[in-house]
């Protein structure tokens, strides 16, 4: 048995592995990165996103993750309107340093909660549980408008792994109430919106609450459409989000 050739194609086998487990690459030394991810082998799915590390990352084992889903007006191929507003324009500006934030793209014609955009954001944020230093009881999702929709859907969907929400005028399905009462929610809607009306928050809130869930929502009396400006430089949003905790909510304390 030729041993040298053997240890070769052992190397070869283990470099191959290395490099399909490995889907987002990151330098820790890197403040904000853009990756896109596409595979059709065990995880089907494909998404472009923008990746916000805090400046101590390499500090610590453990970050609470903020996932945040744009606006209609943000979709496409341009990662760079994925921080027009929100989290990411905060992160640009160096806030929010106690948060890994992804923010992805959604694609132009699609929406964040359709049923293949959904399952994209879960494969998301599967791969981002693996290989970033995320603290798995400080998952916390977010978004505006069209992303204020993908925020109560995604929600739902992963309830049982959701610390807490703040969709930014959206609305929902009342039908996910059910599922949505085991997840702390902060809603936010403009008082004049005349693009998604504010009773749609409203429904989704009173809904939640009547099934004996913790919902809150904050109207802001003379905002229109725009109410992610004011809802995302409310600052005890973000203390309120690093007080939920999914192991403290499924001990029941």
């Amino acid at each position: 048995m030729n041993y040298n050739l053997t240890f070769f194609i052992f190397l070869l086998f283990l470099m191959s592995c290395s490099s399909k487990s490995s889907l987002i690459q990151v330098n820790e030394s890197e403040k904000e990165s853009s990756h896109q991810i596409q595979t059709k082998a065990e995880t089907d799915f494909e998404s472009s996103f923008l990746l916000f590390l805090p400046e101590d990352y390499n500090l610590k084992d453990k970050w609470p993750l903020m996932l945040f889903l744009h606006g209609a007006g943000e979709r496409g191929s341009d990662l760079d309107k994925v921080a027009v507003h929100g989290p990411p324009k905060l992160a640009r500006q160096g806030k929010l340093q106690e948060f890994i934030i992804i923010a992805p793209q959604c694609p132009k014609g699609d929406y964040w909660d359709s049923h293949q955009q959904q399952s994209n954001l879960i494969q998301l944020l599967n791969t981002a549980e693996k290989e970033l230093k995320v603290d798995s009881d400080k998952i916390y999702i977010t978004g505006l408008s069209m992303g204020g929709f993908g925020t109560w859907e995604l929600t739902a969907n992963l309830h049982h792994r959701i610390a807490a929400a703040a969709p930014v005028c959206g609305g929902g399905s009342v039908w996910n109430s059910r599922l949505l009462k085991e997840v702390p929610i902060w809603a936010f809607h403009g008082a004049k919106d005349d693009i998604v009306p504010p009773e749609l928050s409203e429904e989704m809130v009173e809904a939640v609450n009547e099934k004996g869930g913790n919902a809150r929502l904050t109207i802001f009396p003379n905002a229109n459409h725009n109410s992610w400006d004011p809802a995302y430089a409310t600052d005890e949003l973000y203390k309120w989000l690093l007080e939920q905790n999914l192991q403290n909510r499924n001990s029941g304390e």
